[in-house]
């Protein structure tokens, strides 16, 4: 915006600088033979002084253009041959194209370094997840196998056997933090890609809705789907999945038994909208603003289980395919988050 503001007073410059060169030139040929009177030899000699500086005018006005074109000119095949990596255009002299040609190049390979060491970083820690995923994995399941084996003792007391059902809970809830924590951090490390493609959207909300339908069923919650079979959205089917899986996950824990979850999806020139309400305890407007964020847990949300990471890793996946999540609620009115996917 400021480089076009500064081309437009540049012609705005040269227009006026034109306009006062022609009329000092005419003034000054007019108040010449205003004063002297109407002599031949005089006005012959005036027209020629108008006509030589209005032409010197012209010619400078057109070289100046010409020398700026020419500089420009050099200015785009010096970063080019830059970007490109191939030689360079001028010397090392005292010209002010040469110096910004060496700055110009001192900024690319200062660029360059940059992203290497950038990568160098992404690399390790690849490697460091791949490590806790690996040295995590292995006991965490070993405890739950232990646990497992114990629970099928038949001497056991009933305190030692509440204690072993807390340990193998507790256990669960770890792997389960760990599998999130590795699986955001692949997200946001760019390890993970995601594939996304124009499909039809009631696969993706069936397949997620069939991994919750279990606990919804146990408390009497009650799902309802309103999606045209011919819906559909640019996303990747499996991550896109687990985002709403994370959306009725919440909206199982946090509604009362005898509830209800409704899913509607709809398309328009842009976005589809997939829009999932139920009739939980709502959230306070002046929490809705920090749902979103890593870690976060609203103040009536503490009394239930989890650590505040699955709205978080749910806005991570849909805005990595192009789309947004928007959050409306209200205390005792229930919850509706929207996702936007894009159509194309």
């Amino acid at each position: 915006m400021t480089s076009r503001n500064d081309v437009r007073s540049s012609k705005r410059g040269n227009l006026i600088f034109s306009a006062i060169l022609v009329l000092l030139v005419l003034g000054y040929a007019g108040r010449v033979m205003f004063l002297e009177g109407e002599q031949p030899a005089l006005t012959e000699l005036t027209v020629l002084f108008v006509s030589c500086m209005l032409i010197l005018g012209a010619l400078w006005n057109w070289m100046l253009r010409r020398q700026v074109t020419a500089f420009m000119n050099s200015v785009d095949e010096m970063v080019d041959r830059a970007i490109h990596g191939r030689e360079k255009l001028t010397h090392f002299d005292e010209t002010s194209l040469s110096s910004l040609e060496h700055k110009l190049l001192r900024y690319i390979e200062i660029n360059q370094a940059n992203e290497q060491n950038l990568e160098s970083e992404k690399n390790t820690i690849k490697e460091l997840i791949s490590d806790i995923s690996h040295q995590t994995k292995t006991p965490l399941s070993n405890i739950l196998l232990y646990s497992q084996l114990l629970a099928e003792m038949p001497e056991l007391g009933g305190d030692t056997r509440l204690l072993l059902n807390q340990i193998e809970s507790q256990s669960e809830k770890l792997e389960w933090l760990i599998t999130s924590l590795i699986k955001l951090s692949r997200l946001e490390t760019g390890m993970i890609t995601l594939h996304s493609e124009v499909t039809p959207v009631i696969a993706t909300i069936t397949s997620a809705v069939s991994h919750i339908y279990t606990r919804a069923e146990n408390k009497g919650i009650s799902i309802q789907i309103a999606c045209d079979p011919l819906t559909r959205a640019r996303h990747d089917h499996k991550w896109t999945s687990e985002a709403l899986f994370n959306l009725l996950e919440n909206a199982v824990k946090y509604s009362e038994a005898g509830g209800s979850i409704r899913i509607a999806a709809e398309g328009n020139e842009m976005f589809t909208r997939i829009d999932i309400s139920d009739t939980g305890m709502g959230i306070p407007g002046n929490e809705l603003e920090h749902i979103f964020k890593r870690f976060y847990r609203g103040h009536s949300a503490r009394e239930y289980e989890g650590i505040g990471i699955g709205l978080y890793l749910t806005q991570k996946i849909i805005s990595l395919q192009g789309g947004f999540i928007t959050a409306a609620s209200g205390v005792g009115t229930g919850t509706k988050l929207s996702i936007f996917l894009p159509q194309v």
